[in-house]
Formats: C-alpha cells, structure tokens, sequence
C-alpha cells in the first residue's frame, strides 16, 4: 500500500468494515514510537449529541410535536 502524493492511503474494505468505519466517520491517528494506530475518534460519537445540547433551549416559541409536525407536513 502507498501513500498518495496528496498523503491519503485506502483503508482496505475488510478493515473498514471489521471496525464499522463508514464514510464521514472521523479517526485519529496516535503515533507511539515509530507506529502510527489509526482509530474511530472519541468524540465521534459524541458529535451529534454536542450538536443537540447546542440546539436545545434556542427556540423562541413554544410548540408542541403535532403542531410541529402540521407544520411541516403543510
């Protein structure tokens, strides 16, 4: 396997799929000595949940689901 002139490297499909990378999944790589890991990044599992305590208490009004749902349904 070689790295591209751009840096980038194939992460072989039985690899991907053994440790459930899917696209847009984030990684790190950890450098110890002269090995590199790459792994599933810690916090990306926490990125949608960060992004709903960001949303959460921002609406300026008060509705309740139904309402909500005729909304977008019409």
């Amino acid at each position: 396997m070689r790295i591209t002139s751009k840096g980038q490297v194939t992460i072989p499909r039985h690899v991907r799929d053994q440790l459930g990378l899917l696209p847009q999944t984030e990684v790190e790589f950890v450098v110890e000595g002269t090995v590199v890991y790459v792994r599933k990044a810690t916090g990306a599992q926490q990125r949608g949940r960060r992004l709903i305590e960001g949303m959460r208490g921002k609406a300026s009004v008060k509705m309740s689901t139904d309402e909500i749902m005729a909304l977008t349904r019409g």
